[in-house]
């Protein structure tokens, strides 16, 4: 298993853990990636969090949705919903996005299904994240995929990252990092 760590503020904040806390547990579990997601707070506080990550962790330093503080780490995340913001034309939208972080930063996709798979097989990404694979306290999800995700990773020519209440003990074939977030605390 490889792990991609999330660093949900809002998980941090109702656990009262510091940034230090957070990846002192990543890296007892061999985290290899830490996606920092902030939905609340404004960019000068993000930018902050991600200058103290990049502190602490040496690993890969991935942020949520903060495109702009692209250059503070080593790549972006992005929904769905916010890559269709930039332009409804994916590749276009995908294109835009690589220009503005960078042709050298990480770019990873969230995706909910096969058909959103496929349409990321024909983008310029570096990974996709698939999922959710069980209900989460992280992130509300309406559609769980279950033991349905590990077969419809196999549609990927990406690497696929697990996402949506997955655990330590998970076994899956087709996902290269699991991603957990409270199941790590």
């Amino acid at each position: 298993m490889r792990l991609y760590a999330l660093c949900d503020q809002e998980l941090l904040d109702r656990a009262n853990l510091s940034l230090n806390d957070f990846v002192s547990i990543a890296k007892k579990y061999g985290a290899e990636v830490i996606q920092y997601r902030n939905k609340t707070s404004d960019i000068s506080f993000i930018k902050q969090q991600l200058i103290q990550l990049r502190q602490l962790f040496e690993g890969f330093l991935i942020v949520n949705d903060a495109f702009e503080l692209s250059s503070f780490c080593d790549g972006v995340h992005i929904g769905q919903e916010d890559l269709q913001k930039i332009d409804t034309d994916l590749k276009k939208a995908v294109k835009i996005l690589k220009e503005v972080i960078g042709k050298d930063k990480l770019l990873g996709l969230s995706t909910h299904n096969k058909d959103e798979i496929l349409e990321a097989n024909e983008l310029d990404l570096n990974y996709i994240g698939l999922g959710a694979y069980r209900s989460t306290s992280t992130k509300d999800v309406s559609h769980i995929l279950g033991d349905e995700l590990d077969k419809i990773a196999a549609f990927s020519k990406h690497p696929v990252a697990a996402i949506g209440g997955v655990s330590l003990d998970d076994k899956f074939k087709n996902v290269t990092y699991y991603v957990i977030g409270s199941g790590l605390l």
